[in-house]
């Protein structure tokens, strides 16, 4: 089956990035070096390409009955156009669909973002909750999506669209608004300031090529996923999926069971007793932490869901499921290969704001979090 493309594959192409099939996508996974894209963002300023996420558009009548249905934060606390929460849509097991943004865009109006992999099941999971509901849902492929990320990454997106530039610099976290033809949302997945700015397919090559020319960098999938994984941030298909509960992936304050709001998977989660809980780890041994690695406890086995090396702090770091009573500050073991290498646990995040949040103690053969253990 052919690799799906974004308004901008072409152009990534010409450009010389390496592309690769990311969930059936035709993506950048970097323009040269992952490593200098990486620091790019967390310096400066760079641009990604994630029109392969879905905008959904909900209106009508019904529309805020159906996310508050849906998902495990209440969209009625959106008090205004432009607000945004962070939330989950779960089965009725308390297994986690998708994670998503929503933003409030009128009194009926709501746009969802959902991510690329599990888009067409969150389709159907939504049409299958909004039946008999006045809604109208309309999936927005004709939108392009650019997520600008870093220290300076508003900064030069005024100097790109200086018809958005009062908008960019006044914009709150996680606010959006609409001016120039484009969405702008004050949001990201990289441990950054930054914006997205989802706008027509048929800008969004010029709009790219105006960041550029601003100095931002373009940055590919690879710097992504590094930068979110020091950002502690959960990637949907590894550290989370519809067997995890978000109590056992760290995503608990991402569910609201406050009030009486039903919601799909609430009776389940109320009652529910985590198997496991979601730690950092940083390597202290040679070697790279990978997904799937087996970890091994005090308490019991776990399993390495995300890891990789970490460009900002120059070690090996991961995310992992373990069993309940492991804490930071423990030991464990990882099986990499054939060899079983020594890591540090600790709390998440690894990197936010270009700073570290963990301190790697004397000889680099330790860590220990700094927000928990100061």
């Amino acid at each position: 089956m052919a690799l799906k493309t974004t308004p901008l594959t072409h152009f990534h192409r010409r450009q010389g990035a390496r592309l690769v099939d990311f969930s059936g996508w035709e993506m950048p996974l970097h323009y040269g070096s992952q490593i200098e894209e990486h620091h790019r963002v967390r310096r400066d300023a760079g641009v990604f390409d994630v029109s392969h996420m879905l905008a959904i558009d909900l209106e009508g009548a019904g529309a805020e009955a159906l996310l508050r249905r849906l998902l495990s934060k209440d969209v009625g606390r959106l008090a205004r156009p432009g607000a945004a929460l962070y939330a989950l849509m779960l089965n009725e097991d308390g297994g986690i669909v998708d994670d998503v943004i929503a933003y409030q865009r009128g009194p009926a109006a709501f746009r969802v973002v959902v991510n690329a992999g599990p888009a067409e099941k969150d389709l159907a999971w939504i049409r299958r909750h909004g039946a008999g509901l006045s809604v109208t849902m309309t999936p927005r492929r004709d939108l392009a999506i650019l997520a600008v990320q870093g220290p300076n990454a508003r900064r030069r997106a005024a100097e790109a669209l200086p018809a958005a530039a009062a908008l960019l610099q006044g914009l709150a976290r996680f606010q959006a608004a609409e001016a120039d033809g484009a969405f702008v949302a004050r949001t990201g997945y990289t441990g950054e300031d930054g914006c997205e700015l989802m706008l027509p397919a048929e800008r969004a090559e010029g709009v790219w090529r105006r960041l550029l020319d601003a100095g931002v960098a373009p940055c590919g999938l690879g710097a992504r996923d590094t930068l979110r994984l020091e950002a502690g941030l959960n990637l949907y298909g590894q550290d989370m999926d519809e067997d995890v509960t978000p109590f056992e992936c760290g995503l608990g304050w991402a569910v609201d069971l406050d009030g009486t709001r039903d919601f799909v998977g609430r009776a389940a989660l109320a009652g529910a007793r985590p198997r496991w809980q979601r730690l950092g780890l940083v390597l202290e041994d040679k070697g790279v932490l990978r997904h799937g690695q087996r970890v091994e406890t005090a308490a019991g086995e776990g399993l390495v869901t995300s890891g990789g090396f970490a460009p900002t702090l120059g070690r090996s770091i991961a995310l992992a499921r373990v069993p309940l009573g492991v804490a930071p500050g423990a030991s464990v073991s990882v099986a990499i290969r054939d060899k079983m290498a020594q890591a540090k646990c600790v709390q998440p995040p690894f990197v936010r704001e270009g700073k570290p949040c963990i301190a790697l103690l004397s000889g680099g053969d330790s860590a220990r979090s700094i927000r928990n253990n100061p």
